[in-house]
């Protein structure tokens, strides 16, 4: 059975090492939960369960509440936060983009992954089989129950909510420079590096940068050491050794831009979602 645990800011998180393609994020008081702006390699929907929060995602900026479901797209930059001091809860669930693209694939949908054009919805249909599978991943003693419980899912997403044709990446010069801060993140990249792979000056760089992919070089790079500690998180190594192997001169300073992007301490994300040991015959 996948692993549930809440923590003491009334949040968990869930994982089965037997379903790589899914990760599942379940808040009770969104109050103390804030985020900075930052992106996934994967596709994310949630589904807001009580009260209300400030939504920005990278093509639009509003408020939902009780009963809207919130997607996005792989990359594509956002934040979801508290109004105020209001209570609110909600589910959240990160799927592989291969994993999706292989559904879509077999809806007909095209050989390559398609994102969503759109950014939120209230689909009362789709709501509610995302409460279902949460239920379902967390509470279901059957993997194969689990794993029939997803594509269940993807395919009432991809009917309810077929995306559509999008082609905005950002220009190839752009993209350049952004594989670069993703395959050498741990690396101490300067501006005058990434500038010159994107051959551009470092001023027309920044403003073309943060212009398609929502955030700064210099934020990018840090939303990228994030994802590779929460890779290695999720293999239980110390949190001084994954700090050090993404790039981050002091645990300190790793700790507080964890806590930004995912809205949840390094020790606790490692607790609970560290895969569990093979055991040996």
């Amino acid at each position: 059975m996948g692993r549930s645990r809440e923590t003491p800011d009334s949040h968990s998180f869930w994982h089965d090492p037997a379903l790589p393609f899914i990760e599942a994020r379940a808040v009770q008081d969104g109050r103390r939960v804030c985020y900075d702006k930052h992106s996934h390699a994967h596709f994310s929907i949630g589904a807001i369960t009580g009260g209300h929060s400030h939504y920005l995602n990278q093509r639009s900026n509003q408020e939902v509440g009780s009963g809207h479901l919130v997607l996005m797209n792989p990359e594509e930059v956002h934040a979801c936060n508290p109004i105020a001091d209001e209570p609110w809860s909600y589910l959240m669930f990160y799927l592989d983009t291969d994993w999706l693209q292989g559904q879509q694939e077999e809806a007909d949908l095209g050989a390559t992954f398609r994102p969503f054009d759109m950014t939120a919805s209230r689909d009362p249909v789709l709501y509610q089989a995302l409460q279902q599978l949460h239920h379902q991943l967390t509470q279901a003693p059957d993997p194969l129950a689990k794993e029939v419980a997803c594509h269940q899912f993807s395919r009432q997403l991809l009917a309810r909510l077929t995306p559509a044709r999008w082609d905005d990446r950002p220009p190839q010069h752009l993209q350049r420079a952004a594989e670069l801060m993703q395959d050498e993140c741990a690396s101490p990249l300067s501006l005058q590096q990434l500038s010159t792979v994107a051959g551009l000056t470092p001023s027309h760089f920044v403003r073309t940068f943060c212009h398609h992919y929502g955030m700064t070089p210099h934020a990018y790079l840090l939303d990228q050491r994030i994802r590779h500690a929460r890779l290695l998180l999720r293999q239980g190594l110390p949190l001084t050794e994954v700090a050090l192997a993404s790039g981050f001169a002091d645990q300190a300073h790793f700790q507080r831009q964890f806590k930004r992007r995912v809205a949840a301490t390094p020790g606790q994300y490692r607790t609970q979602l560290a895969a569990r040991p093979q055991r040996t015959r």
